[in-house]
Order: structure tokens, then sequence, then C-alpha cells
């Protein structure tokens, strides 16, 4: 079996009374792009500068390619971990041309292989013949494409990049991490990314860590942390949805959802009422479980619209006073105040505890019974 190439165990991080990190563990394999995702304050730079050696850990340990790099008593300095880093603002030398800027990380080599290793990595980049140009004639995404070459060029055992497209307008933003992805799996590259953005992690990661107040709560591809949220925080950041009151009912053998959009029947692998209080939880309702249909009996009232091109987002008022989410194809342009038909049409169950408050200070992770209050998630 393969040894993890970098492996964090029970790492956690305090300045003074405050707890940034309270013990984390995961393993990542070589060659992979991973990705930790999160609000402003989760914690996610903090990790990333412990694995880079510019904090030191609390307690717990981090293991590279091999070699413990940090503890509570040992403290390998930065300089001797060969981790490359791209910053945010790209740190990129104004003074020094492409040339000198990619090749400052490998002056100790002799001229001609600092200048084939120069000319290999911009190429790797797509911004081959741009030795002699100065950063400020290149434009943002180049410019990031240069700090990426400039982190590669020293061949380091693990890459870093802190929130590197966040500068970038969003259509630029997505691009340019798809090429990313693609520049280090062709350097076969080890990579850890954080960000804030989801649609950003989707596009990069092989598998992604989503924090919150220093925990890590799921770490897993992006369509398990869609579709079968292992906590509530993860089910409310990841995507549009909503927490619909739901009750579960045993019925000839199979289990059906009771909602306040109608009875959800289309399921495998429910969960038995029993693992709620009277069958009673909360049920996610995503904006694409919400499908428009003119002929459906429930009847929800447009609130709000977001035109999205292809679609609007549309949030509507039941009846009862409820609210959910709906994707709808941008030709059904509705008016606010207008009632449209919905219905369900939900493939992946996921339930939670009503008694589990999604701001609580406790994790809402372990599979439910009728004693603990963690989520059940369907998996058809």
């Amino acid at each position: 079996m393969t040894q993890p190439y970098l492996v964090l165990s029970g790492i956690r991080k305090s300045f003074g009374a405050i707890d940034v990190l309270k013990g984390i563990d995961l393993e990542i394999g070589a060659g992979e792009f991973v990705c930790f995702l999160g609000p402003s304050g989760c914690g996610k730079t903090t990790l990333l500068r412990a694995v880079a050696g510019l904090e030191p850990v609390s307690s717990g340990e981090i293991r590279l390619a091999g070699q413990v790099v940090s503890r509570a008593d040992l403290q390998t300095p930065p300089e001797e971990r060969r981790i490359g880093m791209v910053f945010q603002d790209y740190a990129l030398f104004p003074h020094l041309d492409v040339g000198r800027n990619v090749g400052f990380g490998i002056a100790h080599l002799p001229p001609a292989q600092r200048e084939a290793r120069v000319r290999e990595v911009l190429e790797l980049v797509g911004l081959q013949g741009s030795e002699a140009r100065y950063p400020h004639e290149l434009s943002g995404g180049q410019q990031q494409r240069v700090a990426l070459a400039r982190a590669l060029a020293p061949r380091p055992q693990l890459l870093l990049l802190d929130e590197p497209f966040s500068n970038l307008d969003v259509e630029l933003r997505e691009r340019l991490a798809h090429e990313v992805r693609t520049i280090l799996k062709a350097a076969q590259a080890t990579a850890l990314l954080v960000t804030h953005d989801q649609l950003e992690a989707f596009a990069i990661g092989d598998t992604i860590g989503v924090m919150h107040e220093g925990k890590l709560h799921q770490w897993d591809e992006a369509y398990t942390l869609y579709h079968r949220p292992a906590t509530r925080f993860v089910a409310d950041f990841i995507g549009h949805g909503v927490f619909a009151p739901a009750t579960l009912k045993e019925r000839e053998g199979g289990i059906v959802v009771q909602t306040p959009l109608g009875e959800l029947t289309d399921v495998t692998e429910c969960p038995l009422p029993c693992a709620f209080a009277g069958g009673e939880c909360d049920v996610l309702l995503r904006a694409d479980d919400i499908v428009h249909d003119d002929d459906a009996p429930v009847k929800a009232e447009i609130i709000r619209k977001a035109f999205r091109g292809s679609e609007f987002l549309y949030t509507l008022r039941l009846a009862g006073g409820q609210t959910v989410l709906a994707h709808v194809p941008s030709h059904h342009d509705h008016r606010i105040g207008e009632w449209i038909g919905i219905r369900p049409q939900v493939d992946h169950v996921v339930t939670f505890n009503r008694a589990c408050s999604l701001r609580g200070s406790e994790l809402c992770q372990m599979p439910c019974t009728q004693q603990d209050t963690g989520p059940v998630s369907s998996t058809p």
C-alpha cells in the first residue's frame, strides 16, 4: 500500500486563549491536489502556514514525505521543507523580468541549467518566450502563471496556494483554476490550496476539506460534499438550499418523508423513523431538488429572483410560510408576487435532528441513533 505523502495528526494551534485549529487529522497522497474550503476565520490559512513551517503547532504532528517536520518540540525551518508557495498578491519582483523572477529560487544552479529550467516551467504554464517581459506588462492571469512557474522551478516536495485567484475577475478565476489543475497534474505536483470560493474548490480539487471554527467537518470529493454532507454546516455552506421540517413514517415496509412539499417516496436507504424522536427531523432541500411544475398541487409565491443567465434562482414562500429555493430555466420569467406550482424531486435525502443547531458549538456529524444528534444521509 502506498504511504501517504502528507500526514496531519491531531493538529492544534492556539494563539493565547484562542483555539484556531482544534485537532485536524488527514492524509494526502503524492500527486493529489486538495483544497481547504471554508469561510473567513475558519482556520484554513493557519493550517496552510503550519504545513509551510511559518506557524509552529501547539500539539499534534505533521509528517511530509515520511519525515516529521512539525510537532510541539520540533519545528523544521520553512526553507528546509522544500515547499513552494503561491500567494494571493503574486509577490513578483517588479524590477526583475519574468526570467529572473522564475529563476529566483534556483540561483544556485549553473547558468545553463537555470536557464533550461526557467524555459521548461514557462512552457509548462504557457508563457514560453516571455523571459524578457516585466510583471507590469502582463495581465493578472499571466502574473499568476509566472508566480506558479517560480514556485515550481525548484521542484518542491509540496506546493501551497493561498487564495491564489481572489484578485482576478470571476470568469478568469474559474478558467485559470482549471488551467492550474492541468499544469500541476502535468508536473505531477502534490498541491494544497485554501479558498473560500466553493466553485474554485470544485474546479480544482481531487479532495476538498470543509472547515469551520477550527474543525474539519468533512473530507471528500465535491459530489459527495454536495449530495451527502456530513454535518449541518456543510449542508448549509455548500450550494443553495434550506432545511425544511419533515417527519419520517414507515409505510408498507418502506419509509416516506413527509415535508411541506408533500411526501418523498422515491428514495432508498432512508433512515428509520426511530432515528429521531417521533420521527421528526429537518430535511435538506436544495434548489435543484425543487422542480417548477404548473400542474403540481403545491403552490408557492415568488418573493425574490436572481437572474443567472440560463436560469433563475427563485426564493419561494409556501402557503404555510416555509421558504424554499428553486433553479428554474430562465425562459420561465415569472413576476415577484406570482404563485407558481412546484414539486420535490429529491434523489439524495439528507436529514438532521431538529435539536441540532447550526450555530451550536458542537459538530453534528455522528451517524444518527435514538440518542445522538447527527445527520443521516441516504445513498440511493
